[in-house]
């Protein structure tokens, strides 16, 4: 079942840094469709690309399943990438958490995953080795194990930076109150965020300690891989690839959820600090040297946080530069904006029932919502003031699809169309024999104005000759063919 939210970004309720705050977002549709409408999924906990050029999405299953498939609206089935059920401990907060590709994976085909383990319970980051559609479950090399003494707050995410070094993210290891005070002990790798080299090795280790961590040479038995501690729970954190910024999601306790930007060396009050509130003591705690979260919310809005992604995706591009998280409990997806070190908009954008488990983002940057349920969702293209274009007088029911610009293109070009009332909508690309090779929107869509763009590749990813092509927009009760031309 393909479920749709739309909302009128107007009058929308804000929250910047836990207070409100008058919404700057302009009033204009926003909605979020099944992505793969023909797939689902065994609890869902993460979306990525291989960054390879493939343009495929792989979505991690919590019980110890990686599922590879095209990035098309119409693929109808997902292909079994890896299987380690067999050494996945999986129940609650535990099982297979987190996936990132090797930065030079096109080549060597590595990738590194996050989960628990069971007997003695623990975190384990491992490499494995893939090539085409199957990763080689018996490749695994374990890279780090982290003993878990309770089985939540397990963290779970991981990610590669611009410079090729892993991050990887761990909570305080469990139960209420951080029991075993491991959010300011830094002889523990748990309540941190930690940074390793994986293409180079120290003595007796898997991996290499960069020199540029925080605390390296501290001594007093101080671990170095830490990058940055006092987390409760950083269940989903990311890295913009733009700017370098690392934003984290840090699920709090019993009042209070809140966004960090980390940064080297940084101590982020847990326990000490929920959110921008002493928890223990309960007041009048000592603050010198903590790093106050960005933003955060009570929980009358929710109750477990979701970090998310800068939005960079073609989509919305309205959004460019916003900070997008959510909450697991309420389903409320927000929008941030950072600049010059402050808050400048903490937004509602979008209500849901979903359970957002993870945000994701593709090959193009797009971003993705996963519902733990089972469904993964995105957001309609860009809505437009108005629409022009050459079938603008012949549609007089109000639906529209204008010609593309610019045409001929290279590589890319943008089409326009309109719907006049929500329903089942499919826009697709045709070689000069008719054939389809590329869908661009399929599912439930809200009337409106819009726009998308092409990039020229067709479903695998491939970029496709020059030539003249077809795009066409099927409706309930509507149907208009254009003609494009592509010149390489």
């Amino acid at each position: 079942m393909t479920r749709t939210w739309i909302f009128s970004i107007f009058a929308l309720l804000s929250f910047a840094c836990g207070s409100d705050s008058t919404p700057t977002a302009s009033a204009q549709e926003l909605a979020i469709v099944n992505a793969f409408p023909n797939l689902s999924f065994n609890s869902p906990v993460f979306l990525t690309s291989s960054k390879d050029g493939s343009n495929r999405i792989f979505v991690v299953e919590q019980p110890g399943v990686i599922r590879v498939f095209e990035n098309d609206s119409t693929v109808s089935s997902a292909a079994t990438f890896l299987d380690i059920t067999d050494r996945v401990a999986f129940g609650g907060e535990m099982g297979l958490l987190g996936l990132a590709f090797h930065p030079d994976y096109a080549n060597n085909g590595l990738f590194y995953v996050d989960y628990t383990a069971s007997s003695p319970r623990r975190t384990v980051i491992s490499q494995f080795t893939a090539s085409g559609n199957q990763a080689d479950p018996n490749s695994e090399v374990i890279i780090l194990q982290v003993s878990q003494p309770f089985s939540n707050h397990n963290g779970g995410m991981i990610d590669f930076d611009s410079d090729g070094l892993l991050y990887i993210a761990l909570g305080d290891g469990g139960d209420g109150g951080d029991p075993e005070e491991n959010g300011q002990d830094k002889t523990t790798l748990l309540a941190s965020i930690l940074r390793i080299d994986i293409d180079n090795q120290d003595q007796g280790l898997n991996y290499a300690i960069p020199a540029t961590n925080p605390f390296v040479g501290e001594g007093n038995d101080v671990r170095e891989e830490i990058f940055a501690f006092g987390l409760r729970n950083p269940w989903r954190f990311s890295i913009d690839q733009q700017s370098g910024q690392i934003w984290a999601g840090d699920v709090g306790q019993g009042s209070w959820e809140e966004v960090d930007l980390i940064e080297s060396g940084g101590n982020y009050g847990w326990k000490i600090m929920e959110g921008f509130h002493c928890f223990s003591p309960s007041s009048n705690c000592d603050q010198t040297g903590l790093t106050p979260p960005i933003a955060e919310y009570g929980h009358g809005a929710g109750c477990s946080i979701t970090g998310g992604y800068i939005y960079r995706g073609p989509r919305r591009p309205e959004l460019n530069g916003a900070y997008i998280y959510g909450d697991y409990c309420s389903g409320t997806i927000w929008m941030l904006r950072y600049e010059n070190n402050q808050v400048t908009e903490n937004t509602t954008l979008l209500p849901t029932s979903l359970s957002i488990a993870s945000f994701g983002v593709d090959e193009q940057n797009e971003l993705y919502i996963l519902d733990l349920g089972g469904e993964i969702y995105r957001f309609v293209g860009n809505p437009l003031t108005s629409v022009a274009g050459d079938g603008a007088n012949r549609t007089p029911q109000g639906f529209v699809l204008g010609q593309n610009y610019p045409n001929p293109f290279n590589p890319t070009t943008t089409i326009k169309y309109s719907i006049i009332k929500a329903g089942l909508v499919e826009l697709s690309i045709f070689n000069s024999l008719g054939q389809k090779i590329r869908t661009l929107i399929t599912g439930e869509h809200p009337a409106g104005a819009f726009e998308i763009t092409w990039d020229g590749r067709n479903a695998r990813g491939k970029a496709v000759a020059s030539g003249t092509y077809l795009y066409q927009l099927n409706t309930n009760s509507f149907e208009e063919t254009q003609r494009m031309t592509l010149v390489r």
